[in-house]
């Protein structure tokens, strides 16, 4: 059984035009985020998938590997569906989704996610939560929040705080999805082609498209965050990070 993460790339972006090839640190962001992929000792191969000649050739220049996709996709999602039937990818491996703006996440957060599905060959999808520490997060809807039950399966995943805390205490806890996704081939195949959910529709949130149609999602939590780059200000955040990594 193979795992081969994959990197959905565009080239447009409202707040962040040509966000992949943004310069971070003297280097375009897609090829952080590839080489944070290839640290992880877990995955046997890492591809950008993309629509965009600027994006497959710059990750062609420092040494990756790009695959290119149609342009009628509505989401990395079904890019990456595309990709992995080009690349004829057996039906039991292990599809990682590594989202394109997250330059500095911990490797070992792929390692912990795909762990359980090695496991069991049962399970069709993975993927990872962060605990919150900042009370300013809870309630900012670009964060987007899960709760699970005792055996760590997605009940939910809202913008909204979840759970409801009827009496506010100061040890309620509240936990943030990553944007990361591990899948079985033969599944990413069938979630790619199911309609889109009412759940989805009204959060605009994909994974719960999983949920609604009565599949698992195994939620393992990791002590690292990720920091997502949406607009300028954030590469800043970014560079001062990598900076004070290196001291």
């Amino acid at each position: 059984m193979g795992i081969t993460a994959f990197i959905p790339s565009r080239y447009g972006s409202t707040r962040l035009p040509a966000k992949p090839l943004a310069l971070i640190d003297g280097k375009p962001m897609i090829r952080h985020v590839y080489q944070c992929a290839v640290a992880c000792p877990d995955i046997s191969d890492v591809y950008v998938v993309t629509d965009d000649k600027r994006i497959s050739g710059c990750v062609e220049d420092f040494g990756g590997k790009a695959i290119m996709t149609g342009k009628e996709h509505q989401s990395g999602t079904d890019r990456i569906a595309e990709a992995v039937q080009i690349l004829g990818l057996n039906d039991d491996d292990l599809v990682v989704n590594v989202q394109g703006d997250q330059p500095l996440f911990d490797p070992s957060v792929i390692s912990v996610m795909v762990a359980p599905l090695v496991k069991d060959p049962d399970l069709p999808m993975g993927t990872v939560k962060y605990r919150l520490k900042e009370a300013s997060d809870i309630t900012n809807v670009n964060i987007v929040k899960v709760v699970v039950d005792n055996d760590d399966f997605a009940l939910y995943f809202s913008r909204s705080p979840i759970p409801f805390y009827r009496e506010q205490a100061s040890g309620n806890i509240y936990y943030k999805h990553l944007g990361f996704y591990a899948y079985r081939k033969r599944f990413l195949l069938k979630f790619t082609g199911l309609p889109s959910g009412r759940l989805e529709t009204a959060e605009k949130l994909e994974q719960l498209r999983a949920l609604e149609y009565g599949y698992r999602i195994k939620v393992m939590e990791t002590i690292y965050d990720s920091v997502e780059v949406d607009i300028p200000d954030d590469i800043q955040k970014v560079e001062r990070t990598i900076k004070l990594r290196g001291k």
